[in-house]
């Protein structure tokens, strides 16, 4: 490889506009969240002023606090990591299974069955004619209606059943001809050359569960159901309310309505967003390689 600066002059300005466009597109993520880490470490009255960017100027842990004051949230916190652990492994193998299945090119109405969950992502049955589903089937109001409606996604179908045809058919021959049966090529056979897409796939649904809210707030009404992203958007929800109410009150503008309260809704806003994201920003390190090979499932034809 030449030194850089023996580089024809093209191609280091190629070079520089690549690196340049990587920096800027790095800063545009990092920026952004260093400035909510900054807002969640600060007191909420003084955020209110303005002019924090990337370090606090009142450090306080007063917002975490008052996160983690609720009765309710170890129990929210175990049902968030119930769904997120149970529903992952449960929908990956799943469908992991329901990909190989149709990968085959000589199972009877295979093209039929493609074409009828592809149709899914392009259709829906909408919300009301869903909630009565769910109700006949008596999952609203349990912690299954987090798992088990989320089990299949024809998105997901599709991207193991593109990476499962990218595996040489000759290593099912083989097998075969060693006695293996359908079940015993998929675990010992694909199961293993597929780490790439099974981690992009897990984490697409592990972020799915751990941020999902809508299915707690509209099909539980059990307060001890509901999981960590419910439980912190309703928090943020009275936060706002209360405010509204302080500076409704006769007389009280909204500086006397903020040496009130010690935390508003902006600052709780920034510290729920970082108890959120953290564990996935801590699980993400651990299957990269195999996320950065995923990303790359059907790009190149042979």
């Amino acid at each position: 490889m030449k030194p850089f600066y023996r580089t024809p002059l093209g191609e280091r300005v190629y070079i520089f506009v690549i690196y340049l466009l990587i920096t800027l597109l790095c800063l545009s993520i990092v920026l952004p969240f260093l400035n909510i880490l900054a807002l969640s470490f600060n007191a909420g009255k003084d955020a209110e002023r303005g002019g924090i960017y990337f370090w606090p100027r009142v450090w306080s842990i007063q917002n975490f606090k008052e996160v983690f004051a609720s009765s309710n949230i170890v129990t929210a916190f175990g049902i968030s990591l119930f769904r997120t652990v149970v529903g992952t492994v449960a929908s990956v193998f799943l469908t992991a299974m329901g990909a190989y299945a149709l990968k085959s090119r000589t199972m009877p109405g295979v093209r039929f069955f493609t074409l009828l969950i592809f149709f899914t992502m392009l259709f829906s049955g909408g919300m009301i004619p869903y909630y009565m589903l769910l109700k006949s089937l008596h999952l609203t109001n349990t912690i299954w209606v987090y798992i088990i409606p989320s089990l299949y996604s024809a998105w997901n179908l599709i991207i193991m059943r593109t990476f499962f045809q990218q595996i040489h058919p000759s290593l099912e021959e083989s097998a075969r001809m060693d006695g293996y049966n359908d079940f015993a090529i998929f675990m010992r056979i694909i199961m293993p050359l597929s780490k790439p897409v099974i981690a992009v796939i897990a984490l697409f649904n592990a972020v799915g569960h751990w941020n999902d809210w809508f299915t707690g707030a509209f099909y539980v009404r059990s307060a001890k159901l509901r999981p960590l992203s419910t439980l912190l958007q309703e928090m943020l929800t009275r936060a706002e309310a209360m405010r509204s109410k302080l500076e409704s009150a006769a007389g009280m503008n909204q500086y006397d309505a903020l040496e009130k309260m010690q935390v508003t809704g902006d600052s709780m806003k920034m510290a729920t967003i970082i108890i959120v994201v953290t564990p996935i920003i801590i699980i993400y390190p651990f299957i990269q390689k195999y996320f950065a090979q995923g990303v790359m499932i059907g790009s190149i034809k042979e």
